[in-house]
């Protein structure tokens, strides 16, 4: 029994590592991806609003990937009080971070729908 639960646990922080890895290469590739075509526009002023749309896309995939990861290693392997405090503190500031970064890019608030920016 006891190998199970080291075989289930060692999965599972291999699962939650590649997610974390995958939101990383998402918040990296993307803001390289939006980099490149910001610059091949010449970095002409009336791109800089699409250049800024898409770093915030990234940013908010890449945070949406990391609280998955968060979510999967503690409840899966550390379920403890304070493993669960932390967890819901970092749910908590990832959550603020996507709240703004939707204001930054659409003009409104997550909840506020079918009102976009002009």
């Amino acid at each position: 029994m006891h190998d199970l639960d080291a075989a289930v646990g060692y999965w599972i922080r291999l699962v939650g590592n590649g997610i974390e890895i995958f939101g990383v290469l998402v918040i990296v590739l993307g803001i390289g991806w939006s980099t490149f075509l910001y610059a091949r526009h010449r970095m002409a002023e009336p791109h800089y609003a699409t250049y800024k749309i898409r770093i915030g896309r990234s940013l908010l995939l890449g945070l949406e990937a990391l609280v998955a990861a968060d979510i999967v290693k503690t409840i899966a392997l550390d379920l403890t009080f304070t493993s669960l405090g932390l967890l819901a503190s970092l749910v908590l500031i990832r959550t603020f971070l996507s709240w703004t970064l939707v204001l930054e890019i659409e003009g409104r608030w997550p909840w506020q729908c079918g009102k976009h920016r002009p």
